[in-house]
């Protein structure tokens, strides 16, 4: 079985049409951080076949960057103002 690695995929794509695509090729395989930005958990052929897939979508203007991250790197990769990042306070109270 092939070992799978983490990977951020950012992408600045200048037609709304072509974005949208790569947008829901991409949500396919991970998860979104924000509009263009997504971390993966991908093995080399299943990162190759992505890569491949968008780069049809893609044209001489837009561009790609996948980052490679290591497990270590991955845990200490911090989402701000997400409502999953902030804590929920168990003592609140209603003001009326």
């Amino acid at each position: 079985m092939e070992s799978k690695h983490w990977y951020v995929i950012c992408y600045d794509i200048a037609d709304s049409k072509r974005w949208r695509k790569v947008f829901k090729l991409v949500n396919g395989y991970g998860w979104s951080l924000q509009y263009s930005v997504f971390r993966c958990r991908l093995t080399t052929k299943e990162l190759e076949k992505l890569r491949w897939e968008i780069e049809k979508i893609l044209t001489q203007e837009d561009r790609l960057l996948i980052i490679p991250l290591c497990d270590s790197c991955e845990k200490r990769v911090a989402t701000h103002n997400r409502p999953e990042s902030w804590t929920k306070n168990e003592k609140s109270f209603d003001v009326v």
